[in-house]
């Protein structure tokens, strides 16, 4: 698949109004594009906000791609940018596998490509940043843990967990990081685990229902993203249950789950952390464009203790997750409060 003649020029003119829009200072350091895989969470616009509005600080000229979550539209929508020569493009792949010739081919024509979100490992970025997903499963089974102690008094009842699609890593990564801290901490717990195809709601919302004509005893559920639980709830009040009743987790923390958190019907929002993994990014980006070499380490990453290792896919800045709770909901460091980081990005030196 081609991007159209049409789609090209959305492209091109989007790049010039932008261009036109910045005071020329803004654009002394060159151009980068920012490639999304889809608009339709609110995850996603946010890491768009900030993609734009961090990278602009920084004085590049910023452009935006939106693949409407078609894997073949994205990997078109890259090989099409190489011809404009961008200086550098950050990719938020729809499919792992897919763009990764067009990632491949871009490197070779000297554009340096950096890695936001999800991570790809079977191919070479000049710097990946993501969330700790093993480690946010890890968060979200102590804090299952704690939930079912404090209702049963010990680490005992049943679970049911919603996965986003199974052909996604970050799902995948954080139910193991789950299973093993339960498997561990709360051996006794019952786990049942169902997929949310293409991390749909309905499909969840399908997934949690089918779950309730099997059996009622379900203590916990566990959805891997907050816009998953929108028809739990739903049906939750629909069957007449009351706010906590049956306890509700979700992990990447966006207002939704923050929401469900103040009305009770939410315990733990376990938040990915949107702002820092942009930050991350643009700390290191004057050195990815100058082509030095990145120092491995730990670094503070709008004050969480991230670690930069070097991979096989090249440098690999993790940065932490968070337990969001009725106690720190309202702490505007977290993303789902939708109240943009105000300090300056530390350059490293």
């Amino acid at each position: 698949m081609r991007l159209s003649r049409r789609d090209v020029g959305i492209l091109l003119s989007a790049a010039a109004a932008l261009a036109a829009a910045r005071p020329a200072s803004a654009q002394n350091k060159g151009k980068i594009v920012y490639m999304i895989p889809t608009l339709l969470d609110e995850f996603q616009t946010e890491s768009q906000k900030a993609v734009e509005s961090v990278f602009s600080s920084l004085g590049y000229e910023v452009t935006s791609v939106d693949a409407q979550n078609d894997a073949a539209r994205q990997l078109s929508q890259l090989e099409d940018l190489i011809n404009t020569r961008p200086d550098a493009v950050i990719i938020n792949a729809v499919a792992f596998d897919t763009i990764v010739p067009g990632i491949e081919k871009a490197r070779e024509a000297g554009i340096k490509v950096l890695n936001f979100d999800r991570l790809i490992t079977s191919t070479e970025f000049e710097l990946t940043s993501v969330a700790g997903t093993v480690e946010i499963g890890e968060i979200a089974g102590n804090e299952a843990t704690r939930l079912l102690t404090e209702r049963h008094g010990s680490p005992k009842g049943k679970v049911l967990q919603i996965l986003g699609d199974p052909g996604d890593a970050y799902t995948l990564d954080i139910q193991k990081g789950f299973e093993a801290v339960m498997a561990e901490k709360a051996p006794e717990v019952e786990i049942i685990s169902k997929a949310a195809l293409l991390w749909e709601p309905t499909n969840a919302g399908r997934a949690f229902e089918d779950q309730l004509l099997v059996t009622q005893d379900i203590d916990l559920v566990f959805c891997h993203a907050a816009h998953l639980t929108v028809p739990i709830v739903s049906i939750m009040e629909s069957k007449g249950m009351k706010p906590g009743e049956m306890m509700l987790m979700a992990s990447n923390g966006a207002p939704v789950g923050l929401d469900n958190i103040r009305a009770g019907w939410q315990q733990v929002e376990v938040e990915q952390p949107t702002y820092a993994q942009v930050y991350g990014l643009a700390m290191f980006i004057d050195k990815i464009m100058a082509g030095e070499e990145l120092q491995t380490g730990s670094y503070k990453v709008l004050g969480l203790d991230s670690t930069l290792t070097v991979e096989d896919w090249g440098p690999n800045l993790k940065i932490p997750g968070a337990a969001i709770t009725k106690e720190n909901v309202d702490d505007p460091r977290f993303w789902g409060n939708l109240q943009f980081p105000s300090v300056p990005v530390d350059v490293v030196k």
